[in-house]
């Protein structure tokens, strides 16, 4: 089982580094599956705004609710984080991947929802899984990785290391040879 998680501390700092490692792995031609927050700046957005940027080629899709004006609270639209999560599992039945990268294992994965039975499903595939976690929800995926997940230093170069390592297909040579054929 090749599972991964990194935590960099700081709003958008995780969405921020794994973004950067998608993009030079789809670059290297791997084929990655998965979810990401894309990390806007100096959009104004409001202050429950979350979005989805579906791997590789989209579309994002927005999974909270807009409870109106005077609202404090954040809501979010389960059902469509669940039309995200059918969509990226599509995605990895139909098209396979080399690897499957998520923004983060949050509260509905710690409560058995969301993305972890994608996870599982890949695991069970033999397709690595490289996840964001946050501090507050570290000790729910430990108990979802059970001791089996790596805990990688948020550094670029060592998710890209991790990933060649653990996946052929993420090797530039490999992945360059096998577009060729």
């Amino acid at each position: 089982m090749a599972l991964a998680s990194v935590t960099l501390n700081g709003r958008g700092a995780t969405d921020r580094l794994l973004a950067g490692v998608v993009a030079r792995l789809i670059d290297d031609g791997v084929r990655v599956v998965g979810a990401l927050r894309p990390t806007r700046q100096g959009e104004g957005q409001g202050h429950c705004d979350s979005d989805l940027w579906l791997l590789p080629r989209g579309p994002a899709v927005r999974i909270t609710q807009d409870l109106g004006t005077g609202s404090t609270a954040c809501r979010m639209d389960a059902g469509a984080f669940e039309e995200a999560v059918g969509l990226v599992t599509a995605r990895l039945a139909a098209d396979g991947a080399d690897l499957v990268v998520l923004n983060k294992f949050g509260l509905s994965e710690a409560e058995g929802r969301g993305f972890r039975a994608l996870m599982a499903e890949a695991l069970g595939r033999g397709v690595p899984v490289l996840i964001g976690v946050s501090d507050t929800h570290r000790a729910a995926f430990d108990r979802f990785a059970g001791g089996m997940a790596a805990d990688l230093s948020p550094e670029a170069d060592a998710i890209l290391a991790w990933c060649r390592a653990v996946c052929p297909g993420c090797d530039p040579a490999h992945a360059r040879q096998s577009s060729e054929t």
